[in-house]
């Protein structure tokens, strides 16, 4: 419960701080395999495919020719075949470095809440031997992220200016099982696009 109420507090913080500033939307098609961290590239589109989708709400604090600063409020989901259904919402930090006004490359860290429901049935046995459903609503998990990408703005001279992007990202996600697993690491390709929006 600690760990929802710490994710909203700060997530109520960071939409407080860009509400009343010119930001940015985006969204992207997730791919992700649970390895190592930077264990998984090819994997990721060769192996089973446990697909997801990713949102943002952003915004650039500092702006000069060649570099941004930006924070990002994300909320997700994704499919783990026979795991889990993930569900997180993170806080990130990251810095933009713009080669040319059209290519740039960026990374970002980030933490937050992830809420894990199981992918299959979870059985318990009651006092004569019957099993019922014991799944529940899921666990409250903690996760960290850290990524790196790449952007390109197809047209540089519109007034709001598309930004499509690819990332490559590590999740860890914690207390996955306590006993055995108490770190379950993520790797995850990100494919999409973010757009300004208006005040």
């Amino acid at each position: 419960m600690k760990q929802l109420f710490l994710t909203l507090s700060m997530i109520m913080v960071l939409y407080s701080a860009i509400a009343q500033q010119k930001k940015y939307i985006g969204a992207a098609i997730v791919t992700t395999q649970n390895a190592m961290p930077f264990g998984k590239f090819v994997g990721l589109f060769k192996e089973t495919i446990h697909p997801g989708i990713e949102f943002h709400l952003g915004k650039n604090f500092k702006t000069m020719e060649k570099h941004d600063w930006f924070g990002e409020l994300r909320a997700g989901y994704f499919f783990h075949r026979f795991v889990q259904h993930g569900l997180p919402i993170s806080i990130n930090a990251g810095y933009r470095y713009k080669f040319t006004a059209r290519f740039s490359a960026q990374a970002s860290i980030g933490g937050g809440y992830m809420h894990s429901i199981p992918a299959t049935a979870k059985l318990k046995a009651d006092q004569e031997g019957n099993y019922t459903n014991d799944k529940g609503v899921g666990r409250m998990q903690a996760s960290a992220t850290f990524d790196i990408g790449l952007a390109f703005i197809p047209d540089f001279t519109a007034k709001k200016q598309i930004r499509f992007f690819i990332t490559y990202q590590q999740r860890i996600q914690m207390p996955f099982v306590k006993s055995y697993v108490p770190l379950l690491p993520y790797n995850n390709f990100l494919f999409g696009f973010s757009k300004p929006i208006s005040r």
